[in-house]
């Protein structure tokens, strides 16, 4: 960022303009430090009012990055199946409610935009869940209804692998897209005023899902796949849709989805891991893998997400645009984006490459908000 002001100003939007980002794995790295289990364990000795080194995310680093709301991902892995997954999926609704009620003075539990305004207004972080794969319902519309009513606000249809109704980006296609099922469960999001969140799911998917959902759709972490052609990058012909669907596309900041020469490192990690019979679709096993793997990693930075951001732009158009950092969810992040408090260095960045105020503002949060605001309107009328 260069000295002519541009982070004062970026301070001040912020101070003014909710900031908004789609996807924070805090939760499950939380849970990891429990050992796998909920919350009622060695993480409840974590003081997240205090620095804490190995996390991307913490309440020091959440207000020094100007954050008014953040979507908390509840996420599952895909080795949980049925009944063990929705096991799962609420122990992590549980842990976000935990920390709401831990830190009161600096987080809030919201599930509107009205309420997610409120919360920034009265100097909280507003904090709404997002559900990361579709097999946490366990093909059960009933449990789909059950997480909406605890205050689950969007849910990807997929992780890494298909679900037996949406196929992945990362998996071997089943559905050609989605399944009959799978349209269902789009159209009962609708209903409810649930987010259908596109980030992870095949490209099929994503066509089929646009095609029939009513309501605006968002990607909550991902990028462009004409700028780093990675599986889990959006096409552009799919962000055309998007833009025609009133949705948002929450670029992301994970290093293989934002850098080409990251993408082709990570392809050649695919490759290498398929060689040795594991699996890269596994979270665990590729961190284990990449842990002896020699090949050096190509640094990532912050000018990459700027690249991903003004092509989404062209493309989308300006209403469309939010940020998704996936923080806490991937080890290695660009340099100037190390975590959660390099917010305002991105706005900065933008300003510097003349961006407007009003831009930034809408990047920032305003696209978030009013996507929000117009699922919950969509299901009103749905619902009569």
């Amino acid at each position: 960022m260069s000295p002519n002001g541009s982070a004062a100003r970026a301070e001040a939007l912020l101070e003014l303009h909710q900031l908004a980002d789609g996807h924070n794995d805090l939760p499950w790295a939380l849970r990891e430090r429990a050992g796998g289990v909920g919350w009622l364990a060695d993480w409840a000795g974590v003081d997240l009012t205090q620095r804490v080194s190995d996390l991307h995310t913490d309440l020091v680093k959440l207000r020094a990055g100007r954050l008014g709301l953040q979507f908390w991902s509840v996420y599952v892995p895909c080795q949980y199946t049925g009944h063990s997954a929705v096991t799962a999926v609420l122990e992590q609704i549980e842990l976000v409610y935990e920390l709401a009620t831990r830190y009161p003075e600096h987080l809030a539990m919201a599930t509107t935009a009205d309420e997610a305004e409120a919360a920034f207004a009265n100097g909280r972080i507003a904090s709404l869940l997002g559900a990361e794969g579709g097999h946490a319902i366990a093909e059960s519309l009933g449990v789909l209804r059950a997480l909406h009513r605890l205050g689950v606000r969007y849910m990807t249809l997929t992780h890494n692998l298909n679900t037996p109704w949406a196929d992945s980006a990362t998996d071997e296609p089943v559905s050609a897209g989605l399944s009959e099922f799978g349209h269902e469960v789009v159209r009962e999001m609708n209903r409810l005023g649930m987010l259908v969140d596109l980030s992870h799911v095949a490209p099929t998917t994503m066509r089929d899902a646009l095609a029939t959902s009513q309501a605006p759709v968002i990607f909550s972490h991902s990028s462009c796949r004409a700028v780093a052609d990675h599986p889990r990058n959006v096409p552009d012909d799919v962000l055309a849709k998007l833009a025609t669907n009133g949705g948002v596309c929450m670029v992301t900041f994970v290093p293989a989805f934002v850098s080409p020469a990251y993408a082709e490192w990570d392809g050649r990690l695919r490759e290498a891991m398929h060689a040795a019979g594991a699996d890269h679709r596994d979270i665990a096993q590729r961190e284990r893998f990449t842990a002896t793997w020699t090949e050096p990693k190509p640094e990532v930075t912050i000018a990459d997400v700027v690249a991903h951001l003004e092509h989404a732009r062209e493309v989308l158009g300006i209403d469309h645009l939010g940020l998704g950092g996936d923080y806490d969810g991937v080890g290695v992040l660009p340099v100037g984006l190390e975590d959660v408090s390099c917010y305002p260095r991105l706005i900065g960045e933008l300003l510097d490459r003349g961006w407007s105020e009003q831009d930034c503002a809408k990047l920032a949060g305003a696209n978030t908000l009013r996507v929000l605001r117009d699922a919950e309107a969509v299901a009103r009328k749905l619902r009569g």
